[in-house]
């Protein structure tokens, strides 16, 4: 493994996780190993790698080539000692949940997670008789007063999709240590360029790779990142289960991460003077972005974020959901799509994205307001991009 300490993040979204792999043929990228399986010489050294005691595969549901190099360099990148992957980021939330959750048990989170995360939350786990405790975002009295109660898995999110939310994973952390849980934070928006969880207390991280790993908005898949014995419990829930990565997205995960740093950083950027644009327009009710000191999570953010505030933000128009309906049409350098993370600016509202499962009492609930604008900010020069929200912003106008 390569020696953290001594290489920069760009050094590590390039080698990190190839430089332990063989060289197929001298070739200098790692190859797409489509093989379901894996032949063996002799029964002893196959039944080996089948029980974990020596290196090797021998199913592509449990473990490939190109697969293992993807979980390497994340691992790398998020400081953790194990990974394992998924075919999608919700294959990520919803395995480590089964695999650590069981009747009678209880879960802590935050009202403001992703849909999709929300109806785990609501529809899925109470039936199994699993009690699920959603607090205020931010309330941290009230967060930290129910994992007192009792508690086996504290689930957070931040920034949170769409609202844009900070929590203080080391604060959080320290209150479910005490009471034994489990944290497991979901990093998708912040990426490891930004945050890493595990540093801040943190027991498991998580992403959707399909959105900033990733960054080009053509591979799915999930990932986890821990300590050796927890990522081995979920790895097993996988391996059974069958929520497995293919190798080809493995790949484009892999080609697409080696760009990881460059493209967060100019998101970075670029969403910062994005934001500040918008906090001053006449048309625009409320900008969410941590990096602002007006946000509510700003001291937080600049402590845990330190490497820069994302490329996710939201904000909400004057005239509600009438009105985006007029102007993201307008939008000339952005995709209207359910995604997010990638070099392409995209943008949608909640009712399509990130919280199409939910009705539209369960969004005003979450205070998701039905105007919101959720804007991933791409790679594109941003002069450009504040000048499409500004040429849009005068058609509404």
């Amino acid at each position: 493994m390569l020696e953290k300490k001594h290489i920069g993040q760009s050094t590590q979204s390039i080698w990190g996780g190839e430089q332990e792999h063989e060289l197929y043929e001298r070739s200098t990228q790692v190859p797409v190993v489509h093989s379901v399986s894996f032949a063996y010489e002799d029964i002893d050294t196959w039944h080996k790698v089948a029980l974990g005691e020596a290196e090797g595969h021998i199913y592509s549901r449990n473990t490939n080539p190109t697969v293992r190099a993807f979980e390497d360099k994340v691992k790398e990148l998020e400081g953790a000692e194990a990974a394992t992957s998924f075919s999608s980021g919700m294959a990520a939330i919803s395995n480590t949940l089964a695999t650590f959750l069981k009747p009678g048990d209880r879960l802590v989170s935050i009202k403001d997670s992703y849909g999709g995360t929300n109806v785990i939350f609501n529809e899925f786990l109470p039936p199994l008789n699993i009690n699920v405790s959603l607090c205020e975002t931010g309330n941290y009295e009230q967060i930290e007063s129910e994992i007192a109660k009792g508690c086996k898995v504290l689930y957070l999110e931040t920034p949170t999709n769409p609202t844009i939310k900070i929590t203080d994973i080391k604060r959080l952390s320290a209150a479910a240590k005490k009471v034994g849980a489990l944290v497991v934070v979901d990093n998708t928006f912040a990426t490891p360029i930004n945050q890493r969880p595990l540093e801040l207390g943190a027991d498991i991280t998580l992403h959707s790779a399909s959105k900033y790993l990733g960054g080009h908005a053509d591979a799915l898949g999930g990932i986890i990142c821990g300590n050796q014995d927890l990522v081995k419990k979920v790895y097993h829930y996988r391996e059974i289960n069958g929520a497995t990565l293919a190798p080809m997205d493995a790949y484009s995960l892999l080609r697409g991460m080696k760009t990881l740093k460059l493209r967060v950083e100019r998101q970075n950027e670029s969403a910062m003077l994005i934001a500040t644009y918008l906090q001053n327009h006449p048309l625009v009710e409320q900008v969410n972005y941590p990096g602002l000191e007006s946000h509510p999570g700003h001291e937080i953010a600049k402590e845990q974020m330190n490497g820069g505030y994302g490329g996710m933000l939201s904000f909400s128009v004057k005239g509600g959901l009438d009105s985006i309906k007029k102007f993201l049409p307008k939008l000339k350098y952005a995709y209207m799509a359910a995604n997010l993370g990638c070099v392409e600016t995209v943008v949608g509202p909640p009712l399509t994205t990130s919280h199409v499962e939910c009705s539209a009492e369960e969004r005003r609930a979450a205070g998701i307001p039905e105007g919101l604008v959720r804007y991933s900010t791409g790679i594109e020069d941003v002069e450009d991009l504040i000048a499409d929200l500004g040429h849009a912003f005068e058609e509404i106008s």
